[in-house]
């Protein structure tokens, strides 16, 4: 296989336990086997049989390197906008008052629905190359704006449409569990029925890679959120949840209980949550875009997080109601303005940590033998990446062993 080597870089490993902040390794060459990490370490260390098989050297001229970026929960395939309900909320409604009135999620269904696969396409490849742009190499999309059989799976293939188009990762969610679709109206329990007729129909399609839940007051009760727990369980899928957003409703010791990746959102996570989190091994997932774009007030309890150990991400939350942001770079930022996240633990949020909310093993540190996935940047210190905003220093992004 052909060998290559990037030189004269600073690279941040962002492996758990290292020595060094960042896991960072000063003069460091990192050498790439086809489409694997095959060494890491100080160019003083490097060992002779990698120089002798290289077929190419890539100097940096100092720049340093991390894993690809992950960003691990996105709703980025929608039609439409919802620009009108932006300026509602500038006007004094909340989003609970916007979703009783039709809009919010509803209003999304709709646009969507009435987009064909091609649309859906063109509409949503924007936002993903975007991604793409700051450095990003996985990204999970999510369904959910369909709630209907056909609909959710044409909003699948677009998401796996847009992973074979762009070199992107696209790994897909089935959220059918988001919101109450018009035609079942006061019948939530009649929709849930329909959601576990959906599910092995679009796991039979290779559409699902995990199934997700909305489960909150204005959306699905711990009782329902269970019943497509235990469809997704049947199918050996694994299951995430939205949790916790607006008030403490037991989704986060519901979803640990049926070892849930992640848990997302979590503003309202108490201590019995926390510590089901923690004994399940469930990543807390942040999403400090909607906490701004919804200018809610109850922070996350980071510090509860901290103290049981709960490793956590940091994603974009890409969608057009609450979280109409396509830079990842910039949720490094509020991670840590809004949050109080250290810039390193914001770093691991979108690498090492995103990738176990993903439940991938082959990416997400500098490491022998994962995928080669990383980004060459034009900063010398990794703090800076959370420091800047609105600025991108993405100088290469390298996707399985392959320049993009």
């Amino acid at each position: 296989m052909t060998v290559q080597l990037w030189t004269d870089c600073r690279a941040a490993t962002m492996k758990a336990g290292a020595a060094q902040p960042y896991g960072l390794i000063d003069d460091a060459v990192v050498v790439v086997e086809g489409e694997r990490l095959a060494w890491i370490g100080p160019a003083s260390r490097l060992p002779g049989e990698w120089l002798e098989r290289s077929v190419a050297q890539h100097p940096c001229a100092g720049a340093l390197i991390t894993p690809g970026l992950i960003d691990c929960h996105t709703h980025l395939v929608f039609g439409g906008d919802r620009a009108h309900e932006f300026e509602l909320r500038l006007g004094g409604a909340s989003y609970e008052d916007i979703a009783r009135a039709g809009g919010g999620i509803a209003s999304t269904v709709r646009a969507t629905r009435s987009a064909s696969e091609a649309d859906l396409v063109a509409q949503s490849a924007p936002r993903l190359r975007a991604l793409a742009g700051e450095g990003v190499t996985t990204v999970e999309i999510k369904s959910g704006y369909g709630l209907s059989l056909e609909d959710e799976a044409r909003c699948l293939r677009a998401a796996r449409a847009l992973g074979q188009r762009e070199a992107v990762e696209v790994r897909t969610t089935f959220l059918g569990a988001h919101a109450l679709p018009p035609e079942f109206s006061g019948r939530p329990d009649g929709y849930i029925d329909e959601v576990l007729r959906m599910l092995p129909l679009l796991h039979a399609r290779g559409l699902v890679d995990a199934v997700d839940a909305f489960c909150e007051r204005i959306a699905f009760s711990t009782t329902q959120t269970e019943r497509v727990f235990e469809a997704a369980r049947r199918l050996g899928l694994p299951v995430k949840l939205h949790a916790e957003q607006l008030s403490d409703s037991g989704g986060a010791t519901l979803a640990a209980g049926y070892g849930a990746l992640s848990c997302d959102h979590l503003e309202w996570l108490g201590e019995q949550g926390a510590h089901a989190m923690a004994r399940a091994g469930t990543v807390a997932v942040l999403l400090p875009g909607a906490f701004y774009f919804l200018r809610e007030t109850r922070l996350p309890p980071v510090a509860l997080l901290r103290e049981k150990g709960i490793p956590m991400a940091v994603s974009t939350d890409c969608n057009p109601g609450s979280s109409p942001c396509t830079s990842l770079l910039l949720m490094l930022n509020m991670a840590c303005t809004l949050f109080r996240l250290t810039p390193e633990e914001a770093l691991a949020g979108v690498t090492r940590n995103a990738a176990r909310a993903l439940g991938l093993k082959d990416r997400g540190t500098l490491s022998a033998g994962l995928r080669a996935d990383f980004v060459v940047w034009n900063v010398q210190r990794p703090a800076e990446l959370a420091y800047t905003m609105g600025f991108n220093p993405r100088v290469q992004t390298i996707f399985a062993g392959r320049k993009r």
